[in-house]
This record gives C-alpha cells, structure tokens and sequence, in this order.
C-alpha cells in the first residue's frame, strides 16, 4: 500500500474545509496510507514588497523541505506544473508507485511555492492556470487523489 503524504502551509480554519477533508482522509485510506502535514504559514503586510515575499518563501520553504520524508516522490503543486486528465493522474500515481512507496504532495501558501521546494519535484502538478486558495487546493488535491486511487481500482466514484 502507498503511502502519501501532503505538505501544507497554513492551518484551515473554516470548518467546512476541515470537514471535506477529513471525509476524503477516510476514504483514501481504503487504498493508501494517508498523512496531512502542516507547516506554518508566514505573513507579511498588505503590500508586500518583492524581497518581502521572497523572505516569506524561504521561511515556508525550510519548513516545507524539513517535512518531506526522505526518498519520497515530491509533486509540487505549482501553476507551471503540467495540467493531467484524471485517468492520467490515476496512471502517473501507478507509475510512480512502482518505484517508490511514498509519495509528498506540496501546496504552499498565499505566495506559492520556493524554487528551493519545487527543485525537489520530481514532476510539478498544476490543476489549473485559474489561482485557487491554498486551503481550497488541499480539498481538491485530496478529492484527485480519491478519484485517482479510485480509478485504479476500478471503483465506482469516476464517471
């Protein structure tokens, strides 16, 4: 059984998002070990100045990088990543299981991602060129990896 892990940054706070994903967490689980890692989100004021966000990055990044599991598969999520189909995901996840037995999803915060953190991923993931919040895309990475997972074993839940 696979394991994977999800590196967030940021607590979520509305319940609703705590609710769906606890729901997925529990259906994950009947294919793959399934781990939620936090990490702290960084703030800085209304207008940030580039060096600002750059200084938030890092500080994310080295929290991020501390909590990948060493020999991982990391997949990045990152608006320059490569946008899959949902059967394409369900085979990359195949793919990648045949080689590895751990695989670390990261979303970072409002800011995105460090170069640092995405020169860890083996392969970037993008859902969309839209911008979702951070803490919606834990729910929706959570939901495709559900339906992947699913897809794989010839469930139901993908139509």
């Amino acid at each position: 059984m696979i394991k994977i892990n999800v590196v967030a940054v940021g607590k979520l706070k509305e319940k609703y998002l705590r609710d769906a994903v606890a729901e997925y967490e529990k259906r994950i689980s009947a294919y793959a070990k399934i781990n939620i890692i936090e990490v702290s989100e960084h703030r800085c004021g209304d207008n940030p100045s580039p060096a600002e966000i750059q200084k938030v990055l890092q500080k994310e990044g080295e929290q991020i990088i501390a909590k990948i599991p060493k020999g991982s598969f990391v997949i990045p999520m990152c608006i320059e990543g490569t946008q899959k189909t949902s059967e394409d995901f369900s085979k990359e996840i195949e793919r990648i299981s045949l080689t590895s037995s751990e695989i670390t999803f990261v979303i970072g915060g409002s800011f995105g991602l460090s170069d640092e953190v995405k020169a860890l991923g083996k392969m970037k993931l993008s859902f969309s060129k839209m911008t979702f919040p951070h803490q919606l895309m834990r729910v929706i990475l959570l939901e495709q990896i559900y339906r992947a997972l699913s897809i794989s074993n010839n469930s139901k839940y993908h139509k």
